[in-house]
């Protein structure tokens, strides 16, 4: 398709896009930004119109644009407003319109009942009666179309058949792409966005497949909506927009973050080149050709696995290597484990107390070590006493275990060498597979019980996400039921954008399809704490395991009614210690109770200078003047009996 002199799909590179937040009538603010997107790398960039002040609006500003020798497509953003949609079609490249919304009006959360079919064909027809005259207009301009499904605004017909489902997302997008069809009209594409990441890749997964079956071949515009700002921003887009790349799906992107636009086209080049480069190098092949027996794209499910189970015998619990909900590792240089206890016991998350550790909520659940503590290193060997002792375990290289036993150590060894002699004082091991494995390496593995874990370690040159899939494959295949983790490893100049990006593409991918048990990011330029809160980030954002306050905000448009990143930044300030509590923070009501569907919590723009608060998807106070509303949350929180007080933190020396 082509959206102005943009091609998007098939051999072309990957379009990157973002919107403006600027009030669409302000036209030089908005020209302003356009511009700065379009400098930043933009191909191209949407803008609300949310009513007909704004349409006329779009025509000054593409005049200011093509003036200034700026030829950016625009896209019009639409929301209940087919009329809007027919004005600002004779000026932009191309519509974006939102399928539960367009002809449906207002979202409500309500069930219709459907007596007969003809009652649902009613709305069927109703649908085409008023889609269709933008159809014609949009195929007679040669203007492009996003059919644009939000996982938190579908309408009441489709909630009521399918829920809210990936299914009902694709579903939604299907009634307006068939009328799209039936008038002849193919320049358009679909998105089905979503703040899950985990919801928003399976509903582009099953959105393909359906695509496949219909023999159509229409381009994906991929995005996570209201994935908020930061690292987490970061996290949650490369985790759905990477996981979807590196399959091959996808042809225009944008990264929402609460930033300004411009910044983020930054993680959003980064992403685009990535998939570029799967695509260019040929990452979809693995070592071998294989069938994947253990992938259905019309049910998910997590494969199961089973922590090490504790023997007579033991004097370390091996059942605390992992966590049931989702394990991080973390790579510790022996430099790093000796130079200051108390440092290396703060960045692994450890709480201290008189220079003691405690395991804490986020702390490291196991650690590797290239080398471990020589025989007169009693210091060395005191911290890794101390670790054990709170249930963190050590793993190390077979040949380093050989030269240094330490007691209660797992041992990390190749497929081959299982069955090796272990060093005395160590009983299991960890098995590390590099992607050359055949099916019948992989199935030897089974009925080993010394095995605790497996480390999926993939060589250079190979496809991570595409040999992970083979070799889990192989792995369900024999019935192995032992933890599986995830590790990535990093160039020392690796910048903390590439470490984050990277990661949640490359072990997102698998972890929200449900394959696998955790993460080592193996990043030694980036320190341990930083490496380790960038792990337990990939865990929430693959909907694991929750160990902070999950935020949903949206990334501001002309339609937000306050300073979203002071206000989410303020938000975050006051309740960045709730783990397991999910707060939204949402510009306006088009944004707002569905967008959040996910959130316990919402924080909403009713009117100008006005918010309304929310427990789930029912609105409990409205009209809250802004300057009082973050305490008004913080009160809703603590009525609700979410509320904790923060804890303490003892200070530690500095590196």
């Amino acid at each position: 398709m082509w959206a102005g002199k943009v091609p998007i799909g098939s051999e072309h590179p990957i379009a990157k896009q973002t919107m403006t937040t600027t009030d669409t009538r302000d036209i030089d603010a908005t020209v302003d930004q356009i511009m700065r997107c379009a400098d930043a790398g933009a191909d191209l960039v949407r803008l609300t119109v949310q009513g007909r002040k704004e349409a006329e609006a779009c025509f000054k500003v593409k005049d200011a644009l093509v003036a200034k020798g700026y030829e950016t497509p625009l896209v019009a953003d639409i929301h209940f407003q087919p009329v809007v949609a027919m004005m600002v079609a004779d000026c932009f490249e191309k519509i974006r319109v939102n399928p539960g919304n367009f002809a449906d009006g207002a979202k409500k959360f309500e069930t219709l009942e459907f007596a007969t079919e003809a009652d649902y064909q009613k709305e069927i027809d109703y649908i085409e009666e008023v889609f269709t005259p933008l159809v014609e207009k949009c195929k007679k301009l040669g203007t492009a179309m996003r059919i644009g499904t939000n996982h938190g605004s579908l309408s009441a017909r489709i909630l009521s058949y399918y829920g809210d489902t990936p299914a009902g997302m694709v579903e939604s997008a299907f009634e307006f792409a068939r009328i799209c069809r039936k008038n002849d009209y193919h320049n358009f594409l679909f998105s089905m966005k979503a703040s899950n990441p985990m919801v928003m890749v399976q509903a582009y997964r099953l959105l393909a497949a359906r695509m496949y079956e219909e023999e159509w071949d229409y381009p994906l515009h991929l995005g996570v909506t209201e994935a908020g700002e930061g690292e987490d921003g970061r996290m949650k887009s490369a985790i759905g927009i990477g996981a979807l790349l590196l399959d091959g799906l996808g042809d225009t992107i944008r990264v929402s973050l609460t930033e300004d636009p411009e910044f983020e086209m930054d993680p959003c080049s980064a992403l685009a080149r990535l998939g570029e480069t799967a695509c260019k190098e040929g990452w979809g092949m693995a070592t071998g050709p294989f069938e994947e027996r253990h992938r259905n794209f019309a049910e998910f499910s997590r494969r199961q696995a089973e922590l090490p189970a504790k023997k007579e015998d033991d004097k370390f619990d091996y059942g605390a290597l992992c966590h049931r909900d989702g394990s991080v590792f973390s790579v510790v240089s022996l430099d790093e484990l000796t130079k200051s206890p108390e440092v290396v016991y703060s960045q692994l998350g450890c709480k201290l107390s008189v220079g003691m550790p405690f395991k804490d909520i986020a702390t490291s659940d196991s650690i590797i070590l290239d080398r471990l503590p020589a025989a007169d290193d009693a210091a060395g060997a005191l911290v890794l006493k101390r670790l054990q002792e709170v249930g963190v375990g050590v793993l190390a290289p077979l040949a380093a275990l050989q030269a240094n036993p330490r007691e209660d150590a797992v041992a990390m060894v190749s497929a081959a060498q299982v069955g090796a002699e272990l060093p005395a004082g160590t009983s299991r091991v960890a098995v590390v597979l590099d992607g050359t494995e055949s099916e019948a390496d992989v199935a030897a593995l089974a009925g080993k019980e010394h095995v605790a874990v497996i480390l999926f370690d993939v060589k250079d040159g190979l496809s991570r996400i595409h040999e992970s899939r083979r070799l889990m494959d192989f792995v369900m295949e024999a019935g192995i039921d032992v933890p599986v983790i995830h590790r990535i490893g990093f160039a020392a100049g690796a910048s903390k954008d590439e470490v984050i990006l990277n990661a949640g593409a490359q072990v997102g991918g698998m972890l929200v399809d449900g394959r696998g048990d955790g993460v080592c990011i193996d990043a030694p330029g980036q320190g341990l704490e930083t490496v380790r809160l960038a792990s337990f980030g990939l865990l929430q954002g693959s909907r694991m395991r929750n160990t902070k306050t999950e935020y949903v905000s949206c990334p501001s448009c002309g339609r937000t009614l306050f300073d979203l990143q002071d206000v989410t930044e303020q938000i975050r300030e006051k309740t960045g210690h709730l783990p397991g509590v999910a707060i939204a923070v949402m510009g306006c009501i088009v944004n707002g109770p569905g967008e959040m569907a996910d959130a316990d919590f919402g924080y909403v723009g009713g009117a100008p200078g006005k918010i309304d608060l929310y427990v789930g998807k029912e609105v409990v106070k409205k009209g809250i003047p802004m300057e009082g509303a973050p305490d008004a949350l913080i009160q809703l929180i603590k009525d609700n009996g979410r509320w904790v007080d923060p804890e303490p933190v003892e200070e530690t020396v500095a590196a």
